[in-house]
């Protein structure tokens, strides 16, 4: 039995999906049973609470052979990221209560820095707080997400993918969220380790790599568009994040252009993406098509 936290998002349903696959029983800590409905009729065991629940979280650990831990995307974080902290808090209260053979956890690019990479720096919180456990555990420090680009699909039909990536052509650490779900399945499953252990997971793509593969699935030839920098607090307000709250997302991006989400950080392993952004764009068309 495994544990799965965050079932119904992108990394923790591709996480799932892998497991099943492989045959493995899993369990996930839900809040809304219905929202994960699709996930019981697959055999999951669902069991009620979520991350700001430690003694859930604890129940949803005894048994298991190994889990799968992550924080919520919080885009518009407190300054002192009490959200993340809570959460974490919330982690070791209950890892420590009951210790299972194997954790696994989603980190990022970055979270080797304390301070400079905004968003990111839940992700060092999360590793701080977990690497005082003893359980053997692996930071999975992932790339930026192609799928964070789907919002491409509408953008690009007008040639453009604007990007916050300044220079575009100059390249960084993507990855697929299928690809997450797959290593952290095969952490779950695969040999025995003991310690911790920091996976870099991605390769290194540009911005107009990802416009070209777009324009390949639009059919059409689209640039990708550095957005200037006195326009990104705008560009964020978009995307959905409330006015005076853009901070983090903006130093996250300043420090991913300065090269601190590249590759080869010293002590850490590395597995390269199968999936590219073409693939990506391809499978979200064709699900909108369906």
């Amino acid at each position: 039995m495994y544990l799965v936290i965050g079932i119904t998002g992108k990394v923790g349903g591709s996480t799932a999906r892998h497991l099943l696959k492989q045959g493995k029983q899993v369990r996930a800590l839900v809040r809304d049973r219905e929202k994960a409905a699709k996930w019981a009729d697959q055999g999951v065991e669902l069991v009620d609470g979520d991350w700001n629940d430690a003694t859930a979280i604890a129940a949803a650990l005894k048994g298991v052979e190994g889990a799968f831990v992550m924080l919520p995307a919080v885009w518009a974080p407190s300054p002192d990221y009490r959200e993340a902290k809570g959460v974490i808090a919330n982690y070791v209260e209950a890892l420590t209560k009951v210790v299972p053979p194997r954790v696994v956890a989603l980190s990022s690019m970055g979270a080797n820095r304390t301070s400079g990479v905004g968003n990111v720096t839940a992700l060092s919180l999360l590793e701080q707080g977990l690497g005082r456990l003893p359980s053997p555990i692996a930071f999975v420090r992932a790339g930026g997400f192609f799928e964070n680009f789907l919002y491409g699909l509408q953008a690009g039909q007008g040639g453009t993918l604007p990007v916050f990536y300044n220079p575009p052509n100059r390249k960084s650490t993507m990855v697929a969220s299928d690809d997450i779900g797959a290593e952290v399945a095969t952490l779950l499953t695969g040999p025995a380790w003991s310690g911790h252990r920091v996976i870099e997971l991605g390769s290194m793509v540009s911005a107009d790599e990802v416009a070209r593969q777009l324009g390949e699935v639009l059919a059409l030839d689209v640039k990708a568009f550095a957005i200037p920098r006195a326009g990104w607090a705008e560009a964020f307000q978009q995307f959905g994040i409330p006015k005076g709250h853009t901070g983090p997302a903006e130093e996250m991006f300043e420090s991913v252009n300065a090269g601190c989400m590249d590759l080869g950080v010293a002590g850490t392993e590395h597995v390269a993406g199968t999936t590219s952004a073409r693939d990506v764009f391809a499978a979200a068309q064709n699900a909108v098509k369906a």
